[in-house]
């Protein structure tokens, strides 16, 4: 039986550590703001922000919500977030992706200000990451660092075998298990063998977005499974990039879709609205 990662638990453990962090910060007179911009409707999107929303409330960080309308300007949007990096008060800027067609998501990041960068996706937050600089690294990536750390798995010298190339997920996942000690492969469409790469992994991270992709014929017997995805299957009931039901026998450990990765999303996004507190003095 393989050791189920529960995300739900441990991010409530970083959340519960976070609310401490922030009440001493609030007993020394700073009081952490985050503003979350959302343009248009989109409901998936609806839905990560007031979970967003949610989590802020809980460990006592403020949260400054802009609900722009679908046909908000890029330029209306530059000037909104001009405006919050000026703002002392607010410590962490996150624009919600998607964003409509018309707007250019490369223009949007970059005008954040690295410092109040708290999704980790500014070029320059990037480029710290990769030299070992402080910065914000990107929230699930780093939440999948902390589920495998809070659950007794050694990343050092483990050979890490990662699923997808992304700028959000795979390129700093494979940093931060490289920076943690781990022999790091990276996968993608173009990888010759995929199998043949997966089946050498000690740890393996999917983040693929092809649901149930990935079997037990892809997987080592006892190695630790991360399943980034999550979709819809055709019962509408959520699953991710694993085959769990194939690949739960065969793994050491593994996250089930729903309660594994996705709580540590927001978990991390809050460790990194804490941060900005100490990154702002550096």
């Amino acid at each position: 039986m393989a050791q189920i990662i529960d995300g739900k638990r441990i991010s409530k453990e970083i959340k519960d550590e976070l609310k401490n962090k922030v009440a001493e910060y609030k007993a020394q007179g700073v009081e952490i703001a985050l503003a979350v911009i959302q343009v248009g409707k989109d409901p998936a999107s609806t839905v990560y922000v007031g979970n967003k929303k949610k989590a802020c409330e809980y460990i006592g960080i403020q949260s400054v919500a802009y609900e722009l309308p679908e046909d908000t300007t890029e330029e209306e949007l530059l000037a909104i977030i001009d405006k919050l990096n000026q703002d002392d008060s607010i410590y962490g800027i996150l624009v919600q992706l998607p964003l409509p067609k018309h707007m250019n998501e490369d223009h949007i990041l970059k005008a954040i200000d690295p410092k109040k960068d708290v999704d980790g996706f500014h070029p320059q937050s990037v480029g710290a990451l990769s030299i070992g600089q402080p910065g914000f690294v990107s929230c699930t990536p780093a939440g999948i660092i902390q589920l495998l750390k809070r659950s007794g798995i050694e990343i050092a010298g483990k050979e890490c075998v990662v699923v997808g190339r992304s700028n959000i997920v795979g390129k700093p996942m494979a940093l931060l298990l490289l920076r943690e000690n781990g022999t790091v492969t990276i996968c993608h469409s173009k990888t010759a063998d995929l199998r043949e790469v997966t089946r050498r992994a000690d740890i393996l991270v999917v983040a693929i977005g092809k649901p149930k992709m990935i079997d037990a014929s892809y997987v080592k017997e006892g190695a630790v499974v991360i399943d980034v995805g999550i979709h819809r299957n055709e019962e509408n009931k959520l699953c991710g990039d694993v085959d769990y039901t194939s690949v739960e026998p065969v793994a050491s450990a593994i996250t089930p879709v729903p309660g594994g990765v996705g709580p540590m999303t927001i978990a991390m996004l809050m460790n990194n609205c804490v941060e900005a507190v100490e990154l702002r003095k550096a």
